[in-house]
């Protein structure tokens, strides 16, 4: 930027006032957003109001509406719910509520409203934004502004920030609070999982969603529930039937425990409410089993946002009235189709009995564990084996490969796979090229037509390397898939890797809970390492998510005058009501500015102002549950793995045996922009630094800038990126509209 348009940046806001609100049901999530709208609002230069108590402050006004100040804002990341208030307002319905609203606004000059909420809350500012003309008008004939009041408010603009943990809001993918909420969820999930095998019970769990059965369908992915029950897609008429031999048969599998996921809103054909206790009747007539009921109400609402949540910062409902459910389908967008027929597939499509015919498919993970692998093989096997495939898999990678450490895997070898972490088949970093000789004959002993790897970028580089051995040995020349799985997220070709963000997530909890330990203390600053090879995402996103001070990482190259500004900038930031500070340092950002530099630097120069303590995560951040996203994420990769596998297979199908030479037989699998791409491994090398195993070009990059207006640096705003408006899209020529 030049110096005029970075100076126009940090004007943008002079003259202008926001003010900010969180209406409706609380979500977690909601501080953060608040946070972040202050924080940017007085960087551009605006004044920036607290609404307390939603409407229902814009209503009554006086000490409702308060000024807000950079470290009024600075405790609120890790909070949830909404420290600002919340309440349902009856007046703002009506428009003598509105009319004060306004003039409450007005008095204060603010022309700028940011709403957080759900639905009504979103509606109603809608509702308000269309009136603001008459309103003012009213208002000035009534004698309580004046003309040249209403001459400088004679505009409102109005920002709309989902915050419902239902997740049942159309033009955005995901909404705020959604993420946290199914964290709740699935570690009680996970919790009740352990009794329930213990004393061979039944459960069934109910979620929220009144008319949104998002909560309930991603949990049932996220734990392999038996059934789930969404307000969507009603049941057939005799699903009791369904139902009863769909838990037989489980238990005649050797399962000791069933989970039906039953969201709020669940209704049968006729709209009937399917209720937990309904369910709990039935399998206890029918089937005898000891049956319990969990309604986890507002547990779901509460506790501390994820990391996602942290970052994150027309109506489905009347089709379902009607009973067009097929609509109210499509009209929760791709994403929640989906997941519909992955969990359909997964939960009631029995696999075949007979495997004539069928193709031989082998499952292995490369690299270095992470969470969510686990929930990957259990979704890659399982798809495979609906589809009458045999499944082999490989323990200890390609190692194992060579070495004939592979076994068949039935239907029950994965049960319970989805919510583990590590690796339970093995993993090692051991790439395939040395052994291929060993290799290509295990391939011939074992029959293996197809092969799927999950793992990280040894799993993308085996992948080059086994197209490049197709050379030398045609028994390579089956299709492979790579599936993205490494807490670094550095594979080439896709945004995320499966475990990126359960480590993610345990670095906030870790960092949140080193910055509680000094709450007692004054002036303290944390140096954090983070792992992530060569790739800052880790250290970078953790610092969006948990208020870092400073984030050093090797793709933005820093100096030793950059860490002496990062030390004065503490300084003055300790002079504040704010005592702590946190810093976060990729492991292998800068050879010589080692943790021990940087920590040594700091405790030097913070003499007198502030004290420093260091803290190596180190491999906790490849342990632990996968979260919801990396269970979820894992389930669908597989899945649609084992599809792409399939068709792969028999169009390489030639005189009797599987032949796969050209280059989109060996693929990445990654998400790019929302959508699950193959791309052939070899396309993907020149975009690839395989020196620093990073991709060339990584689109978190775009949201440094972010991290350091929240921690109050002087640095280039690039307003340059505008959003489209939605509701004023065009279709372009043989185009949908966005």
């Amino acid at each position: 930027m030049t110096h005029e348009e970075h100076h126009a940046a940090k004007t943008l806001g002079i003259g202008k006032a926001i003010a900010v609100l969180t209406s409706g049901g609380d979500a977690q999530g909601m501080n953060a957003a608040v946070r972040a709208v202050v924080r940017v609002g007085i960087f551009t230069g605006a004044r920036v109001f607290f609404v307390h108590e939603g409407y229902q402050g814009l209503v009554d006004g006086g000490d409702h509406i308060r000024e807000a100040t950079w470290e009024s804002v600075s405790m609120m990341l890790q909070l949830g719910g909404t420290v600002i208030g919340s309440a349902r307002c009856k007046d703002f319905r009506d428009r003598e509520g509105r009319l004060r609203a306004a003039l409450n606004l007005v008095k204060r000059g603010i022309t700028n409203l940011c709403v957080i909420g759900g639905d009504g809350s979103l509606t109603g500012a809608d509702t308000f934004r269309s009136e603001w003309s008459d309103l003012l008008s009213d208002l000035q004939k009534a004698g309580k502004i004046t003309p040249e009041e209403a001459t400088k408010s004679s505009y409102l603009n109005i920002v709309g920030l989902v915050g419902s943990i239902d997740n049942d809001f159309c033009g955005t993918d995901m909404t705020i609070g959604t993420d946290s909420a199914l964290h709740r969820i699935v570690e009680i999930v996970d919790a009740i999982t352990t009794t329930a095998q213990s004393h061979q019970r039944t459960f069934v769990l109910e979620v929220m969603g009144r008319h949104c059965g998002y909560l309930a369908l991603v949990t049932s992915l996220s734990c392999g529930a038996d059934w789930v029950f969404i307000p969507e897609c009603p049941p057939d008429d005799d699903w009791e039937e369904h139902l009863c031999r769909r838990l037989s048969e489980t238990r005649t599998r050797g399962s000791r425990l069933n989970i039906i996921i039953v969201a709020e809103g669940a209704i049968d054909k006729n709209g009937k409410p399917i209720t937990s206790e309904d369910i709990k009747n039935l399998v206890v007539k029918r089937l005898g089993y000891d049956t319990r009921v969990t309604v986890l109400g507002h547990v779901q609402r509460g506790g501390t946002p994820s990391a996602f949540d942290r970052i994150l910062t027309k109506d489905v409902t009347k089709a379902m009235d009607e009973k067009r459910f097929d609509e109210a389908m499509k009209l929760r967008g791709r994403s929640f189709m989906n997941n519909w027929e992955v969990y359909k597939l997964l939960a009631h499509v029995r696999p075949p009995v007979s495997k004539s015919g069928s193709h031989t498919v082998a499952v292995m993970n490369v690299g270095a564990p992470a969470a969510g692998m686990n929930a990957a093989v259990r979704s890659t096997v399982r798809i495979a084996l609906i589809q009458g495939n045999r499944v082999l898999v490989v323990h200890d990678g390609f190692e194992g490969l060579a070495k004939g450490q592979i076994e068949e895997a039935g239907w029950s070898y994965v049960g319970g796979w989805t919510g583990q972490g590590g690796s339970k088949l093995g993993t090692k970093r051991t790439l395939p090229k040395k052994n291929f000789e060993q290799i290509s004959a295990n391939i011939t002993k074992f029959n293996i037509q197809g092969l799927v790897i999950i793992g990280g970028f040894e799993a993308y580089t085996g992948g080059l390397e086994l197209m490049e051995g197709r050379k030398q040995f045609d028994e390579l020349c089956i299709p492979f898939v790579v599936i993205p799985a490494t807490v670094s997220n550095n594979v080439p070709g896709s945004d995320f890797s499966i475990g990126a963000d359960t480590a993610l997530n345990t670095i906030c909890t870790t960092c949140d809970r080193i910055k509680q330990s000094a709450a007692g203390t004054k002036r303290r600053v944390f140096i954090i390492e983070t792992m992530g090879g060569y790739c800052g995402y880790l250290a970078t996103m953790a610092g969006l998510a948990a208020g870092a001070d400073a984030a050093y990482i090797f793709e933005e190259p820093f100096t030793i005058r950059d860490l002496q500004a990062n030390v004065e900038h503490l300084v003055q930031k300790m002079k504040t009501t704010v005592k702590r500070g946190l810093v976060l340092r990729n492991e292998k950002c800068n050879e010589n500015y080692t943790t021990d530099f940087i920590f040594n630097l700091y405790s030097e120069e913070g003499k007198g102002i502030f004290d420093s303590r260091k803290n190596v995560l180190g491999h906790m951040q490849q342990g632990g549950s996968p979260t919801p996203f990396d269970r979820n994420f894992a389930t669908k990769m597989g899945a649609k793995a084992m599809n792409w596998m399939s068709g792969k297979i028999k169009e390489s199908y030639r005189n009797g045996r599987i032949f796969a030479n050209t280059p989109d037989s060996g693929c990445v699998l990654g998400m790019r922009k929302r959508a699950l791409v193959f791309q052939p491994v070899t396309e993907l090398k020149d975009q690839t630094d395989f020196e620093h195993r990073i991709p060339k070009e990584q689109w978190w990059l775009k949201l440094r800038p972010i991290l350091k207006i929240l921690a109050k640096y002087e640095i280039d705003l690039d307003t340059s990126d505008h959003a489209h408006l939605e509701h004023i899209s065009r279709k372009r020529s043989g185009e949908a509209a966005v």
